[in-house]
């Protein structure tokens, strides 16, 4: 079934248009509930990722503060102000073990000499940064770097040591470690994606809860760090930079550079409301194929009494008036409709059986007044064939006959006055014998329009056949043609007139010698056969005529006995219409069986018992 088909189709709009009402409130509603969802879902996430990422930044920012605030108060102390190397480090040491998160302390005098230092690979501290930072009065707090034999996250702080009236007579600096408190800001419970990490301006890891990132990675060209040090609005949703989708928040660490993130990601924040689509759509599927049963349910009850009466419609339009009643025992407008389709059916079928009367008779009419227009139209074409005829028969009588009655007069003298021998007396009867078939043929040409009833007779048929080779005979051996015989000896006698049916043989033979090629064959059989009337079967004589020529196209076969119709390039084209007239004058029938290539075979049936064939006006069918 095409889309053509569904969208014609009362049945499926019924089901459609139920479906629809049925399920558009639910479908208004389950999409309202997943906007809402999402939106409370999008709310609280970001509400919470905010939240953390505030207290995250706000506890490290005071962590910093008090490491700060630890050195200032150990810079003011008077034993680093004596800065005497024996009270110092006793002093800083406890500091260290009391703290641990100092991993380093270095006391550096006005001058650049190192007055104490914990490790003993401590450096020229002249050319620190937080040295002069110190001697120009300002504290100095350092980038976090990465220690990887103590894999330990750290940064460096320094401040000014003054004596009592405010003059800078050293510094003190200390490497501060991270591990404590970014295992306090790095540990998260928001799922199993959640994660918080830390990175700078430059958007390179400082803190990540993956050691390997930390000062190696850089997220400049993400999502991720555009969200976080854009100027504008941060967006909640973003592509962070592992190429997936989080929601996300950041909080700036006050005093430094740094920037806390915390994100989660996308998938597992909409869980919930994935697991309420999932529910949703459960129950709007079955709600839809509940819908569709009592949709098909409606429909059956509406649009197939509506499909039954369309069929029977079609039945009545091709005139199956049985098949076109239908009952439907309903009291509905439906079953009103079917009883006055019902009604219809009867009375149209009342009225076609009265035109089927009218027509009946109304063809027969016609069909009588066409055949007296065939007639008519016959009778005039043969009235033309026979004028045509007779115009050219006289123009034959006179440019013939003439000359042909002068040899005649001529042939006849010299067997008068003359002693032909014995050779050449049978060449000299068959000259004279054709000059009197020219005569004759001439007479028919000029019969053909007005042909004459035949003279019966009883005539021996292999007499007939003999007498016709006879004629041909000479003709044949010039072009050496084999002359094959196949006559019945027990044929009997035939009513008929001798004249023309030798005529006729004559012509079928010339036109058969005249088609087969040189050195080719012509054949003759006779024999009983039965042929087919409107009164039953009579029994005949079948003389069937074979060559070995080329055939007669197949186009050109029905047309071979029509007057005048000819495919050899000389002859008038009377021939074998004469033929099939004189054998259908004796009541019998001309038959061709012809294949390209291979020959062609005329049949003649003749009756035993002929008798004048007599036309549709009653009489001759050729007068």
């Amino acid at each position: 079934m095409n889309k053509k088909f569904f969208l014609g189709n009362l049945q499926f709009k019924v089901m459609l248009l139920f479906v629809a009402i049925a399920l558009a409130p639910l479908g208004v509603m389950g999409a309202f509930a997943l906007k809402t969802a999402e939106e409370l879902i999008i709310n609280m996430v970001r509400n919470q990722i905010e939240h953390v990422a505030v207290d995250k930044a706000t506890l490290l920012e005071r962590w910093i503060s008090e490491r700060k605030a630890d050195l200032e108060v150990i810079a003011g102390s008077s034993i680093l102000g004596s800065m005497d190397r024996q009270q110092i480090m006793p002093f800083l040491e406890l500091v260290r073990d009391r703290y641990k998160v100092y991993s380093e302390a270095i006391v550096v005098s006005q001058e650049g000499n190192i007055v104490y230092a914990s490790s003993p690979k401590t450096s020229d501290p002249r050319m620190k940064e937080w040295f002069k930072d110190s001697l120009a009065g300002k504290p100095y707090m350092s980038d976090i770097g990465f220690d990887p034999e103590q894999k330990e996250s750290f940064f460096w702080i320094s401040t000014p040591v003054s004596d009592g009236s405010g003059a800078v007579k050293g510094t003190v600096c200390a490497k501060v470690g991270t591990n404590v408190i970014l295992s306090m800001v790095l540990r998260l419970s928001l799922g199993e994606t959640g994660e918080c990490y830390l990175v700078n301006r430059e958007g390179t890891f400082l803190a990540h809860k993956d050691p390997k990132r930390i000062l190696t990675e850089n997220i400049a060209q993400s999502e991720s760090f555009k969200n976080i040090f854009s100027a504008g609005e941060p967006r909640i949703t973003y592509i962070d930079y592992r190429g997936i989708e989080v929601l996300g928040a950041s909080a700036r660490v006050g005093g430094t550079g740094w920037s806390l993130v915390v994100e989660q990601d996308k998938d597992e924040a909409f869980g919930g409301a994935a697991r309420l689509k999932a529910y949703i759509f459960l129950v709007a599927g079955l709600s839809a194929g509940g819908a569709l049963f009592l949709a098909w349910l409606l429909s059956h009850y509406v649009v197939n009494p509506i499909r039954r009466l369309s069929l029977a419609a079609d039945f009545l339009a091709r005139g199956e008036f049985d098949r076109a009643n239908i009952k439907l025992n309903r009291a509905d407008e439906i079953g009103v409709l079917y009883d006055a389709f019902g009604d219809m059916a009867r009375k149209l079928q009342d009225r076609q059986q009265k035109l089927e009367q009218r027509v009946v008779l109304k063809e027969s009419e016609l069909e009588e007044t066409g055949v007296k227009l065939k007639e008519s139209q016959q009778a005039a074409v043969r009235s033309q064939q026979l004028a045509s005829l007779g115009r050219l028969a006289s123009g034959v009588a006179h440019e013939i006959r003439t000359p042909l009655t002068s040899l005649k007069l001529f042939l006849e003298s010299v067997e008068s006055e003359i002693a032909i021998s014995a050779d050449y007396e049978e060449d000299f009867q068959v000259a004279m014998n054709q000059i009197k078939r020219m005569e004759a043929t001439i007479n028919r040409f000029l019969d053909f329009a007005r042909p004459q009833d035949p003279i019966f007779s009883l005539i021996e048929v292999r007499e007939l056949i003999e007498e016709s080779l006879l004629v041909i005979g000479p003709k044949a051996r010039k072009q050496e043609t084999i002359i094959q015989k196949s006559i019945s000896s027990a044929l009997p006698k035939i009513k008929g007139d001798r004249k023309q049916l030798a005529e006729a043989l004559l012509n079928v033979l010339v036109n058969a010698l005249e088609a087969v090629a040189k050195g080719g064959k012509l054949s003759i059989a006779a024999d009983l056969a039965e042929l087919p009337t409107a009164a039953g079967l009579r029994t005949c004589i079948r003389i069937d005529i074979g060559d070995t020529g080329p055939g007669i196209m197949e186009e050109n076969v029905p047309r071979l006995f029509d007057p005048f119709f000819t495919t050899k390039a000389t002859g008038a084209g009377l021939g074998l219409s004469i033929v099939r007239s004189t054998i259908q004058r004796h009541g019998g029938e001309v038959m061709v069986q012809s294949i390209a290539g291979e020959g062609t075979t005329f049949s003649l049936l003749i009756p035993l018992d002929a008798e004048p064939m007599l036309g549709e006006d009653g009489k001759n069918t050729d007068s």
